[in-house]
């Protein structure tokens, strides 16, 4: 495990048992002790640990109860469980391990055990973590090419899918940090949003390259035909995350795909969709996606630069756009700029 010492969380409400723990292991890992699985809760609050050892029996709520309340939080359901117990029932091993507990020690523990069971769960979650961020590097680095390729299909050199998502980013964390849609928006869905933007627009692969291509303005009828990639593309993207229902992200590029260009006062589409019945990240994408298409150069006009690019977002505040997010995309204007000049695909006035 390295030179660090990892954080291990002990819960039991016998005090002895505490002391012990803390005489075993405080010397190897950095240990806290709760009493109750309320104050284990209260100390979740604040740390982040990489191991909980569980009592079952307690008063109030018992060791299932934590364990079950811990696999309900996206946040903590991943931390391995060891359940500590002096029982020695077969049905109470059993019930424990199907609760989700990574292991069962009966009690009283001998220390060497102890730390030897300690150290293969913490291997084995270290392993699978970099397993997972492997698998997210791969499942990232897919979906970006792909949309990439879609996007230079209508000329545009692929810099657009990169861009907008970093504009989510930055968009995103200023609407934590003012605690703004505070049941929508945390940073780990901030992260899930960021990482599924790039498949906004993945329902093009279905429309003709004479209408991507055009060099004039669209008819009636092609642009009713242009449309329906907002659809096509949720239903792409939906069909992907039921085959791969781990990756949640796609839940969001089905989101971001299907309503990106509804509008804030129901007058876009697919849907007609207006106000916050519109998914917060499409709302999102709909500011960046419009402000990313007017500064870059298409096939029928040349790109603008940032400032009049803003000052077009800044005057849809409340028709096309939620002026919430529009008044947020306003405070971060120099972060904007910067990605916008950094990733470029040519040189432009600011």
């Amino acid at each position: 495990m390295g030179n660090s010492r990892e954080t291990i969380i002990m819960v039991d409400d016998d005090i002895t048992s505490l002391t012990v723990a803390r005489n075993n292991l405080a010397d190897k890992y950095n240990l806290f002790t709760a009493p109750s699985g309320e104050k284990l809760f209260m100390l979740l609050e604040k740390l982040s640990p990489a191991l909980i050892l569980l009592d079952i029996e307690m008063p109030d709520m018992n060791g299932f109860d934590v364990i079950a309340r811990l696999k309900q939080n996206p946040f903590l359901d991943r931390i391995p469980v060891i359940f500590l117990t002096a029982s020695h029932d077969a049905e109470i091993e059993i019930r424990a391990l199907k609760s989700g507990a990574r292991d069962f020690i009966t009690k009283p523990v001998e220390k060497s055990i102890l730390h030897h069971r300690i150290e293969l769960h913490l291997r084995f979650a270290s392993y699978q973590a970099q397993t997972e961020q492997n698998v997210t590097i791969l499942s990232d680095s897919l979906a970006t090419s792909f949309a990439e390729m879609i996007e230079c299909r209508d000329e545009n050199t692929g810099g657009h899918v990169v861009r907008t998502s970093k504009y989510i980013e930055i968009l995103g964390r200023n609407l934590i940090n003012r605690d703004i849609f505070p049941d929508e928006l945390n940073h780990t869905e901030l992260q899930l949003m960021a990482r599924a933007a790039p498949l906004h627009d993945i329902g093009k692969i279905a429309i003709s390259d004479s209408i991507l291509l055009k060099e004039g303005k669209l008819n009636d009828e092609e642009f009713t035909i242009m449309k329906r990639h907002a659809h096509i593309g949720e239903v792409v993207v939906d069909k992907m995350y039921q085959r791969m229902p781990a990756q949640r992200y796609l839940h969001y590029g089905c989101l971001i795909a299907g309503s990106h260009h509804e509008r804030y006062d129901g007058r876009g589409y697919p849907r007609g969709l207006a106000g916050e019945d519109i998914p917060l990240c499409g709302r999102m994408m709909a500011v960046v996606d419009v402000y990313d298409a007017l500064t870059e150069n298409r096939i029928y006009r040349k790109g603008m630069g940032s400032a009049q690019a803003s000052k077009i977002i800044m005057e849809n505040r409340g028709t096309q756009f939620d002026p919430v997010v529009v008044d947020t995309f306003n405070d971060v204007q120099d972060q904007i700029i910067e990605i916008t000049n950094t990733f470029s695909n040519k040189e432009k006035d600011i």
